[in-house]
């Protein structure tokens, strides 16, 4: 491809003081045999350290495919909305300044997004596995969807499978085609944590078509001192899941104007968040947030019979809402076993 191609795939890296990590997040995306149809724009958002500085470097360093966007602090979410706004691409792909991509998997998604790019229907949204990097930790999480999807054909939201019950497909495994962002209308929540809970529901209802690329693509570096999904910082954020999980709510269609299986699998994603929102209520042993917690609930039922009944009706919903102390206790106790598994955290 020579330098006239038309970008296929738009990088969005939000920087919030990141001159630690941005160097190994930038060579990964500039890691491909062809990068003539990739963009990186790196959204410095108000930074204080030197990432400013090594965002116009690596602008030079990699003239006409890097682009270097600097704005005032607006959060995680005022960063993306403005990388979705410049984007160039046919598609999109959120790449946070911390984390990184697969060198190998980089290429046949290029070749994947590219035959997709050529055809006359390319698909709105694809779907590949990432890795949970953890500090310290030998063995690496990997997540995949082979339950739900079969790889490496278009498929609609009708001929995925059943997700697992704490499964759901996370902003480090989607790439979206631009246009079906923008037409969802999507704008995260400013100076706002969590937010990628949102961008990985909204555009949802304008994706009818998609594919799953079996292979571990993105890493997700997690355990670095003062993280967001650190379990002490998600409880101090809690009342921030609780505005996210009520966007997600507003965000929700009713069954009869989407298709069965978007609405199934919107449905558990909203149960799950709802769920995770719920746990660090629990898991802050404050009774003021057990109130917080039973409005969160309430307030679903309320925004929709349809939507209340059948979130409340989930596995998950029912074992985060066991009455009592007992009910807590139980709750907390999963909690440990699910984050010693996994290394979420």
């Amino acid at each position: 491809m020579n330098q006239t191609t038309a970008t296929t795939l738009t990088f969005v890296v939000p920087a919030y003081n990141m001159e630690t990590y941005l160097e190994r997040c930038i060579s990964s995306l500039m890691s491909a045999k062809d990068t003539s149809d990739i963009e990186v724009l790196i959204v410095d958002d108000g930074s204080s350290d030197s990432t400013p500085a090594l965002a116009d470097e690596y602008e030079r360093r990699w003239k006409g495919r890097v682009r270097a966007i600097h704005q005032p602090n607006k959060g995680h979410g005022g960063a993306v909305n403005t990388g979705i706004a410049n984007a160039r691409g046919l598609y999109v792909k959120v790449v946070d300044a911390d984390d990184w991509i697969d060198p190998q998997a980089i290429n046949i998604m290029m070749d994947t997004l590219r035959a997709q790019a050529a055809s006359d229907e390319p698909v709105d949204m694809v779907v590949s596995n990432y890795v949970y990097d953890k500090v310290g930790k030998r063995r690496k999480h990997v997540v995949n969807f082979r339950r739900a999807m079969k790889p490496g054909v278009v498929l609609t939201w009708d001929d995925l499978g059943r997700f697992g019950l704490a499964e759901y497909i996370l902003m480090h495994a989607l790439t979206f085609r631009t246009d079906v962002v923008r037409r969802s209308g999507m704008q995260l929540p400013e100076h706002t944590f969590y937010v990628d809970f949102i961008y990985a529901y909204q555009p949802f209802t304008q994706v009818r078509t998609m594919m799953y690329l079996d292979m571990p693509f993105y890493h997700y570096f997690i355990g670095r001192e003062g993280q967001s999904v650190q379990t002490d910082v998600m409880i101090r954020r809690v009342d921030q899941l609780i505005h996210v999980n009520r966007c997600m709510l507003d965000a929700t269609p009713e069954p009869d104007t989407v298709p069965a299986g978007l609405y199934r699998y919107m449905i558990h994603f909203l149960t799950i968040e709802s769920c995770v929102t719920s746990v660090f209520l629990i898991l802050s042993r404050d009774k003021t947030n057990y109130e917080k917690k039973r409005r969160l609930w309430a307030d679903i039922a309320a925004h929709s019979e349809t939507i209340g009944r059948d979130v409340r009706r989930q596995i998950m919903s029912r074992a985060i809402n066991l009455p009592g102390s007992a009910g807590r206790c139980i709750v907390r106790w999963g909690y440990r076993i699910a984050e010693r598994v996994v290394g979420f955290n």
